[in-house]
């Protein structure tokens, strides 16, 4: 942390930096931030106002952005800076795979955050009769689907691990809403059916009245974990019914959120 000591001298008080990192050139700074995160650049500035040119600088910031990252950028969109691009692809969506999911970046992490749409996910006894596609304004997506009748269902969704970021761990949430008519949606199978070429099966009861809101205004429950480390292609998700005897209606799903895992808070 930077240190001051007071020089006296012609009726002045003068603060003098104590610090290491002085003698430091300012490229030098950047190439040292430039492998940290974001949030330590963010939090280097805020302890010392001689950190800024250093750590705001493109080199720093265009390290934390996604590699392509300028065919996200809107061609009616100008960036002053690439810490400025940075957050406004942690802030604002952007829609690939013709609109069927939506990617930003994690604000401390730089991570990437994406998630499937509904229509990307393959829904057991996708009918009419069964489910009814609606849209509704606080979605993401143009529709979603609404389970209208009480009947068992399984929904998969298929991750194409090339899409998240490298050598990350991940969690997955199904995020979802319920109609006035939902019933029976406690005694959920949640989990994994299988990572890349590692078939594994773990089917964990979930309660879907047991709420996690999140700031959009709707509801998640965590699927499970996984990683981007080990090189598999795809990540297989699933939602299952286990238990026939509470069937469900009034399910509204948007879809399937992946996004990097918190490191935990000393």
């Amino acid at each position: 942390m930077e240190k001051n000591h007071v020089v006296e001298g012609r009726g002045e008080i003068v603060y003098e930096s104590s610090s290491p990192f002085d003698a430091l050139p300012v490229k030098c700074i950047s190439n040292i931030y430039s492998f940290t995160s974001p949030r330590d650049a963010c939090l280097a500035v805020s302890l010392s106002k001689l950190f800024g040119p250093a750590v705001d600088s493109d080199s720093v910031w265009e390290k934390f952005l996604l590699p392509g990252h300028q065919s996200l950028i809107p061609i009616s969109r100008f960036f002053s800076s690439k810490k400025e691009l940075y957050f406004a692809l942690c802030n604002n969506l952007v829609y690939i795979e013709d609109g069927g999911m939506t990617l930003c970046l994690d604000k401390e992490s730089g991570k990437r955050c994406v998630m499937l749409s509904a229509k990307q996910l393959d829904i057991t006894f996708d009918s009419p009769y069964f489910w009814k596609w609606i849209s509704i304004p606080e979605s993401r997506f143009d529709q979603v689907p609404e389970l209208l009748v009480e009947v068992p269902f399984k929904i998969k969704g298929v991750m194409n691990t090339q899409i998240l970021s490298p050598q990350t761990r991940y969690l997955a949430y199904i995020v979802y809403k319920t109609s006035d008519r939902f019933h029976g949606l406690k005694h959920i199978g949640v989990g994994f059916i299988g990572q890349g070429t590692r078939e594994t099966k773990r089917w964990e009861r979930k309660d879907l009245i047991k709420l996690e809101e999140r700031e959009d205004g709707w509801m998640e429950t965590e699927l499970g974990e996984f990683s981007t480390e080990f090189g598999c292609e795809e990540i297989v998700l699933s939602i299952i019914e286990i238990d026939y005897a509470y069937w469900k209606r009034g399910l509204i799903i948007q879809g399937i959120d992946t996004r990097p895992k918190k490191n935990p808070v000393n």
